[in-house]
């Protein structure tokens, strides 16, 4: 009896004193009640990100923010989020992991983001995840295909966007099983899970002794040579890379420079063919016949409508700056960032967007599912295949999902989703 009762009083007082510090963290200004959340005022919503607008991989991903911002502007433009403009703060890490830590801590702890929105690279962000669960922040959409984005159970706030390079690799496997059987398979990837990751997947389809020669490479050394070299000596055929733009690129006309001339089958984060036409110059014609995937709109199909949707937004909002895939990609992140507010509701704390997120339903200009839930953290689900053919990327076959697991590749036959008429989601 005694121990109930002081059970009892130790409940109370507890219920006591949470209400006094909802009391006390009460923002004062919006007469809701509502708690103080950090980024978060009855007319704004402030989000980071990290991006390497300089350094190795700024080729094509240094436009990605700012399209994600022209997105945000363009709905700020129609009234915002329940009443909120959406600030987007882009800070530069150069692709370096040690500069990533010091630009999230600022954003954190200086500038007190609500939520770390689409921060860029496999070795960058994986620095600052347990950072970001320390300090309680939603870690939204990260531009990445790494595994480690989907842990709920250690990282509950960490979210994917792109499809996992496991995916990714099974898909491209299944692509050459299915056209390319017989050849002799080769493999260079970046030197951390992104290479592990998509080779892993690469394997789960061929087998573990498919791939004859496997190469890595590091963004800190352009040199790649010696790797592009052990391919030609070997006999590759077929050749994966699971490579950033700059390396993509430094791989086809290095190996042109060679007279290696294999079949090109390369990882969607550096496939996009405006970026590498752009880093190649006069040499752009060695593209001819490589093969890619992407889970988006392609940016040269004027027909689609969220391609007309974001063209418009471009020319309005990012200074009408060069259309590709990278533009595309950042808008379709600042779409679901914008629905997942819209689902969080206008009582916006870090707990509601997370929830919002976990119950899923998600539908934007994706070729393939989204698949966020309480137990898968991971983003897309599938991609369909490209392939550049007299100058022109555009894509072939059908859209493929998978597993980053032992199932197997499928297609993804779901119909397209149009934009809403003025381009910004509705509430849910």
């Amino acid at each position: 009896m005694h121990r109930m009762a002081r059970r009892g009083l130790a409940i109370a007082s507890t219920i006591a004193l949470l209400a006094a510090t909802a009391a006390c963290g009460d923002d004062g200004g919006s007469g809701s009640g509502r708690a103080n959340v950090p980024g978060v005022t009855d007319t704004e919503i402030v989000v980071g990100t990290h991006m390497p607008l300089t350094g190795p991989a700024a080729a094509g991903y240094s436009e990605i923010a700012p399209a994600t911002k022209a997105y945000f502007d363009y709905v700020n433009a129609n009234g915002g989020v329940h009443g909120r403009k959406i600030t987007y703060k882009i800070m530069d890490d150069g692709y370096n992991p040690a500069n990533t830590q010091q630009v999230v801590r600022q954003l954190v702890l200086q500038d007190k983001v609500f939520a770390i929105l689409n921060g860029l690279g496999t070795p960058t962000h994986t620095g600052v995840l347990d950072f970001l669960k320390t300090n309680r922040v939603p870690d939204l959409f990260v531009a990445s295909g790494s595994r480690s984005w989907d842990q709920p159970d250690k990282y509950p706030g960490t979210f994917g966007f792109n499809p996992d390079y496991t995916v990714e690799g099974k898909i491209l496997a299944h692509h050459i099983k299915t056209n390319l059987a017989g050849r002799k398979v080769c493999f260079l990837g970046q030197d951390d899970d992104f290479g592990r990751d998509s080779l892993l997947g690469v394997e789960k389809i061929l087998g573990a002794g498919a791939v004859a020669v496997k190469q890595t490479y590091v963004t800190s050394n352009t040199n790649v040579g010696p790797q592009i070299g052990a391919f030609k000596a070997a006999g590759c055929q077929v050749v994966v890379l699971a490579t950033v733009p700059g390396f993509t690129a430094l791989s086809i006309g290095t190996a042109a420079k060679l007279g290696f001339r294999p079949q090109w089958l390369v990882s969607n984060v550096g496939a996009d063919h405006a970026t590498l036409t752009k880093q190649l110059g006069d040499a752009a014609p060695l593209l001819e016949g490589m093969i890619g995937v992407n889970y988006l709109p392609m940016q040269n199909d004027t027909a689609n409508p969220w391609i007309q949707l974001f063209t418009r937004i471009n020319k309005e909002y990012n200074g009408n700056a060069g259309f590709n895939g990278n533009t595309v990609y950042g808008m379709a992140v600042g779409y679901l960032f914008v629905q997942a507010l819209l689902a969080a509701g206008k009582d916006l704390t870090r707990e509601s967007i997370v929830e919002a997120v976990e119950k899923g339903g998600f539908q934007g200009p994706g070729l393939a599912p989204l698949r966020f839930s309480a137990t898968d953290h991971s983003g897309y689900g599938g991609e369909r295949l490209t392939r550049v053919s007299g100058g022109v990327q555009s894509y072939f076959g059908p859209a493929y999902e998978t597993d980053e697991g032992d199932g197997p590749v499928n297609e993804y036959t779901a119909p397209a989703v149009a934009p809403p008429a003025n381009g910004v989601p509705t509430g849910s």
